[in-house]
Formats: structure tokens, sequence, C-alpha cells
């Protein structure tokens, strides 16, 4: 199949909640959802934007040919990583072309909150 999507993705609205309840594979959360339906890995590199620092990254993920990657932002570690509760924003480059979607879990409260939407394009 050939490589759908695009290779240049902004997600322009980024907040991990700084809390969580309930088990752990319910913290609180965001993603970006990256679907690779070409025959080739995609190499794709996430850059973070804040309001009052310098950008993180870029952070390198590799989504197999034929596969999806459901990269969390709170996994990003090091000295860039993405903090909590701080608005941040991301761009997403790939030498391939690829579907992203964004989503969040937000479990501060008992009654959780989940948003998804396709990032926007970019070409």
């Amino acid at each position: 199949m050939e490589h759908l999507g695009q290779r240049t993705w902004v997600i322009a609205e980024g907040f991990i909640p700084g809390s969580s309840t309930g088990p752990e594979e319910m913290a609180s959360h965001e993603t970006a959802c990256i679907l690779n339906t070409g025959d080739t890995d995609a190499q794709v590199e996430i850059t973070c934007f804040f309001p009052d620092r310098e950008p993180a990254g870029p952070f390198r993920v590799t989504v197999p040919a034929r596969r999806t990657v459901h990269q969390r932002f709170n996994d990003f570690a090091g000295d860039g990583a993405v903090p909590v509760g701080s608005d941040y924003a991301s761009v997403l480059v790939s030498d391939v072309p690829v579907v992203v979607q964004h989503t969040r879990l937000d479990s501060r409260q008992p009654a959780n909150a989940l948003l998804s939407t396709v990032a926007y394009g970019a070409e």
C-alpha cells in the first residue's frame, strides 16, 4: 500500500494534566497516534514549543511499515522533557507520509475526559 498522509503535522494545543486518579494505565497523558500505511519505516521527529522557553527536541520515533505507534509525550525524557501542567505545541516531521491524530486523557477527576482530533497536515 502507498504511504497515506503528509510529512509535516502540527498540534497547536498541548497540555499534560499534572495529576491523575485511578490505576497507572489511566494516568493523564497526551499522545501522538502515528499511522504508517506504507511499505517502509517512517522516521519521525517531534519538536515541542513552549510559551516561556526554547523548543525541546527533536524527539525521534520510528513507526514501522504498515503499523501504528501511540507515542506519549509524557515519555519524552531528558533536559527537553515536556513538563506536566504547562502549555505546549508540537510539530511532527516524517521522512515519508504518515497520518497523525492527537489524543489527551485527563483523569484528574474520577469522571475521566478524553479528547481526540486529527492534527493539522501542513504540506
